[in-house]
């Protein structure tokens, strides 16, 4: 029960990787300095003053960025790739008891996975919306996408199998109703 437990805290942070890069590793730091968290062997220096500064500094800059119409949008390019790989390590330094491989392989896929799908939702809706709006509304997005990042990451270690399952019902809502809507208005307008 521990791992699976473990595994619903890792995917609901990756999750939140797709909002925003570094809120979720802000959180994980804050919540292992102050014993809500633990983290495996390896992963330990998520949880020192030195990161948390670091975690701190890189949100605000990321924050910031989102906040500038257009720069959003090349920001992105770079933040899909970094999501993945924030959203695989921090399913890997929370899963415990399991082989290695089998870690990884969890980490890279679950959380990997979700990092990249919520990013990917975000990058077509931001798109669509500069199109849409000459990126007047993407400020707004960027609000809504910083409130998402940090309400998941709390949840995910408040409450991780809602989070799952909030999570879950989010993306295939996104999948099934908002992007392609959006993506119909980028290509008439």
């Amino acid at each position: 029960m521990e791992i699976l437990l473990s595994l619903c805290i890792g995917i609901g942070l990756s999750a939140a990787c797709g909002f925003r890069v570094f809120v979720p590793l802000l959180i994980v730091s804050i919540a292992s300095l102050s014993g809500h968290l633990s983290l495996v062997s390896g992963f330990q220096w998520m949880g020192t003053y030195p990161a948390l500064i670091a975690f701190a500094l890189a949100t605000a800059l990321e924050i910031a960025a989102y906040y500038i119409p257009w720069v959003d949008n090349l920001l992105d390019t770079v933040a899909t790739p970094a999501a993945v790989i924030a959203g695989t390590i921090i399913t890997a330094s929370l899963v415990t008891d399991m082989s290695p491989f089998l870690k990884w392989s969890l980490a890279v896929i679950a959380g990997g996975g979700a990092a990249g799908l919520v990013q990917s939702a975000t990058a077509v809706t931001r798109g669509a919306s500069s199109v849409g709006s000459g990126g007047l509304a993407n400020p707004i997005l960027a609000t809504i996408e910083l409130g998402g990042s940090i309400l998941t990451s709390i949840m995910a270690i408040a409450v991780p199998v809602l989070t799952i399952l909030l999570v879950a019902v989010i993306l295939f809502f996104a999948t099934r109703k908002v992007i392609p809507r959006f993506s119909r208005r980028a290509a008439a307008g």
